[in-house]
């Protein structure tokens, strides 16, 4: 934090709470007896120690938070309302020291980021719900805000210390999901649909890239063991989205480092895994659980789930043709952002993806549910966000197949933003700012823009004849350059 912000506005904070809670206790004793007023404290003075160190400690909190409203556990509805206000207090305070740091820098990226708030805004004004859309609207911009600014500050020159942690964060979940789903049988992620976004989206990317960077036999047999954990994991939950998503991301990376062996066996891999979820899954049905149908085939249980007589995009097709009727209905403005439109019941308010209420509608893809809720002429900024990303990934990409430098921090990145926009395809989240991964996903990519390498120049090819083939030789001053 900024000196001369610790120096004199955090103690007159901590002075001011001090008279209060000292006037409280002699005036109104009573505050002191109540859960209520206590668990507001603690909440306060928590929210304190985080702003007191607010590159170290603020982004940890804030997933935390999000994650905890979103599970299926004890306080959750606590951080409900609670998350809203970290992300408040995240946004200002972030904007505040990042203005205030040295030389803060803002590109089109942001300006996009601007026009997309901007347009869900304008869109909100049309929705039959508009106090419900702009409450919405506030949540992407405060997100938005925080991704451009505060988030900067806590990846921004300490991707050395950041990436080990978040590793080692990545693998106490997998090993808390372990435990809950094989051994408790508790889903605490509720829609299996949210197990394997999280397996398949951050955990499974994440620690592939941890696993080709791992030094020593002992830490990589514990890489290996808690990637082959998580994988598990993702092919137990059966979700489609997450399979497909985790599987693009790793074998876009094995390519681009030219490891096809290692293609290979990850593929082999994947399948034995894949074997061993079937049997850990439970063949009766549970809530909120996969179910194991006897006599299917692997192919039925992972691309059918069981239903091979509705084909393969079943159940994406109904919420799919549902979200293009409302497009056709109301194809300019949207039905407003974060709100929806049901031709059977009318207008309805969208809530959570990890639940699905009688108030809720699935759209089964977040670029529809965007262009559903702010329309065709709203849907450019985000089409335009979108697009500047996937070229930079896919720049990413071409620069790693050039160097094959894996150990840069763009890599994990890289792997989990485009694990995530192929995910987001088949799941609405991407822009459902109450969902925890929207707001681990937009984190990353704002701050993906300030870890890009510089730019490499191309490697210089000559031809080399060889039994009548051509080959391509590199020039070696500029191969050892990139090593």
């Amino acid at each position: 934090m900024n000196r001369r912000f610790s120096k004199f506005i955090v103690p007159g904070v901590i002075l001011a709470i001090g008279l209060i809670a000292a006037g409280a206790a002699l005036y109104r004793p009573g505050y002191l007896s109540s859960a209520y007023y206590l668990g507001s404290l603690i909440f306060l003075q928590g929210l304190l120690a985080a702003v007191w160190k607010y590159e170290q400690r603020f982004f940890p909190v804030l997933v935390v938070a999000f994650l905890w409203a979103g599970m299926s556990v004890p306080f959750s509805t606590v951080w409900t309302a609670g998350r809203w206000a970290i992300l408040a207090v995240g946004a200002i305070v972030g904007f505040a020291l990042y203005i205030r740091s040295e030389h803060p820098r803002f590109s089109t990226f942001h300006l996009v980021a601007l026009f997309t708030v901007l347009a869900a805004l304008v869109s909100a004004a049309v929705s039959s719900f508009p106090v419900v859309s702009l409450m919405k609207v506030l949540s992407l911009l405060l997100l938005f805000l925080y991704a451009s600014t505060g988030a900067r500050l806590a990846l921004g020159g300490r991707e050395e210390k950041f990436f080990p942690r978040l590793l080692s964060v990545v693998e106490i979940v997998v090993y808390v999901s372990a435990v809950c789903y094989l051994v408790l049988r508790r889903p605490i992620y509720g829609n299996p649909n949210s197990l394997g976004a999280i397996m398949g989206v951050v955990a499974v990317p994440l620690l592939f890239w941890g696993l080709l960077t791992t030094e020593g036999q002992t830490r990589y047999r514990r890489a290996m063991f808690v990637f082959m954990l998580s994988v598990g994991l993702l092919f137990y939950s059966q979700a489609r989205a997450g399979m497909l998503a985790a599987v693009i991301s790793c074998c876009l990376t094995c390519v681009a480092l030219r490891r096809y062996r290692l293609l290979i066996q990850g593929t082999i891999a994947f399948v034995i895994m894949a074997i061993l979820a079937i049997g850990l899954t439970p063949s009766e049905q549970t809530e909120d659980m996969p179910l194991r149908r006897e006599g299917s085939s692997l192919t039925a249980i992972f691309l059918y789930k069981g239903h091979e007589e509705g084909g393969l995009m079943q159940s994406r097709l109904t919420p799919w043709d549902a979200t293009v009727s409302v497009i056709q209905q109301r194809p300019w403005f949207g039905s407003g952002f974060g709100t929806s439109l049901n031709s059977s019941e009318g207008d309805v308010a969208v809530g959570e993806y990890s639940t699905v209420s009688a108030a809720t509608r699935e759209h089964g893809n977040s670029y529809l549910a965007i262009l559903e809720g702010v329309g065709l002429l709203g849907v450019l900024p985000f089409a335009a966000l979108i697009l500047m990303f996937a070229v930079k990934l896919g720049g990413v990409f071409a620069w790693l197949r050039r160097t094959a430098n894996f150990r840069h921090h763009v890599i994990p990145v890289t792997m989990v933003l485009t694990a995530g926009l192929v995910h987001a395809g088949f799941e609405d989240w991407l822009f459902a700012v109450g969902y925890y991964l929207s707001v681990f996903f937009w984190v990353l990519a704002f701050s993906f823009l300030d870890i890009l390498p510089p730019a490499v120049p191309a490697a210089v090819y000559r031809p080399i004849t060889d039994f009548g083939f051509a080959t391509l030789g590199r020039d070696p001053n500029i191969a050892a350059t990139e090593r």
